[in-house]
């Protein structure tokens, strides 16, 4: 009696539910579009907007490239081969000073050291520089630092600007600079 009583609820539960939500449904029903129907006259009335006129194309001159009488970029120029054949740069060009006294702080890369202050003396500023060894040196304007023959040129609160020498190619150098700024 209990298993029949069971199967009976079981039955009955989604006819229920289902009668429920039809009659709730049915309330949402309204047969009077009238307010829809309006909306689209309104919108249909409304006039027409015109689409703007593409922009005028420029026309572009054609440039005609003659290379008579210029020399072929993709050739090594005569005079800087020979120097490299010959191992030596020109006399006027940029070259480390290798006859000065190395200074301590040239044995260490730029980025093993770092600025930790400034202290202002008789004499100018000076930059509180640290090495990876934990060594605190003291460098002014002119001073060397960093394995590529970096000169200080201008300390600033924030940061030291150096300029270093740096080879460019077989036999040349070239000026880059470079800055060590203040580690926080």
């Amino acid at each position: 009696m209990i298993l029949i009583k069971y199967n009976f609820i079981e039955i009955i539960k989604p006819l229920v539910l289902t009668m429920i939500c039809s009659f709730g449904l049915q309330g949402c029903v309204n047969e009077d579009v009238s307010d829809l129907e309006q909306y689209i006259q309104d919108v249909k009335a409304k006039p027409k907007g015109t689409i703007p006129l593409l922009p005028e194309i420029k026309v572009v001159e054609p440039y005609l490239f003659n290379p008579d009488g210029l020399r072929n970029p993709f050739e090594a120029v005569k005079r800087v081969a020979e120097e490299a054949q010959a191992g030596t740069s020109s006399a006027f060009g940029i070259r480390p000073n290798t006859a000065r006294r190395k200074e301590e702080l040239e044995d260490y890369s730029l980025d093993t050291l770092r600025m930790v202050g400034t202290v202002m003396m008789e004499n100018g500023k000076w930059a509180l520089i640290k090495a990876n060894d934990g060594t605190i040196h003291r460098v002014q304007k002119g001073n060397y630092m960093g394995r590529n023959y970096g000169e200080i040129i201008q300390i600033l609160d924030n940061r030291i600007e150096l300029m270093e020498i740096v080879p460019d190619k077989p036999g040349s150098w070239r000026e880059q600079q470079a800055s060590l700024v203040l580690a926080e």
